[in-house]
């Protein structure tokens, strides 16, 4: 009797495996059906289409002078607009775009940060990148603002020590 138990799971078990796919098989999709959309690279870095991304950059100086102050635009795949350093700044926020992550996002809120001052140097970024709106200020009032600002060069401008 434990013998007949025995072979009757064994052969069931059998059954099951043979019937269910293969764990590596890819399913094939018709010829009718319409391609799905790319999966997201695993280190989750994602270039946006073309004519997604379009921002505006407004950097006012607030009297140093240290700061090429104006209104640029810039445009991504492919780089373009007024912005002086189109192609590095492009490269710069596709280096920073990950699922999850947003490359304008502010400081959190009860960040500790250095109270280090930068200058009166202010940026805004608005417009679109990666599907999403972009509504996002900019200044160097201490250091975590510092460090935000100067992850994102060569969008904004460089403005020294």
């Amino acid at each position: 009797m434990p013998l007949r138990r025995l072979t009757t799971g064994a052969l069931c078990a059998l059954a099951l495996l043979t019937a269910a796919p293969a764990a590596g098989a890819v399913a094939q999709p018709s010829p009718s059906s319409p391609p799905s959309p790319p999966a997201a690279p695993a280190d989750g870095h994602r270039v946006p289409p073309a004519g997604e991304d379009r921002l505006v950059i407004v950097v006012r100086d607030g009297g140093s002078g240290r700061v090429p102050e104006g209104r640029y635009s810039l445009d991504c795949h492919p780089p373009g607009g007024t912005h002086p350093r189109a192609r590095a700044a492009c490269k710069r926020l596709d280096e920073l775009t990950r699922y999850g992550r947003n490359p304008f996002a502010p400081v959190p809120p009860r960040t500790d940060c250095t109270m280090i001052y930068g200058g009166p140097a202010t940026a805004r970024i608005t417009g679109s990148w990666a599907g999403r709106p972009v509504n996002a200020r900019f200044n160097r009032v201490n250091g975590c603002e510092i460090a935000r600002w100067n992850r994102l060069r060569p969008v904004l401008p460089d403005v020294g020590h």
